[in-house]
């Protein structure tokens, strides 16, 4: 299968993964970096940027 660069970035880019809960939530990283984002289940405000895959 091909890779293209629109897919790409639909799945991977502004998704941030959270670190107690796992879940997933897309936002801008300047927002997450502020800490203006919480999580939705969990209420916290520790992400990282979710991992691209092989």
């Amino acid at each position: 299968m091909a890779k293209f660069p629109e897919a790409i970035a639909r799945l991977h880019q502004n998704v941030f993964v959270c670190k107690k809960c796992k879940t997933k939530i897309r936002s801008n990283i300047q927002k997450i970096m502020l800490g203006k984002i919480s999580c939705r289940r969990c209420k916290s405000k520790n992400f990282r940027p979710i991992k691209k895959g092989k």
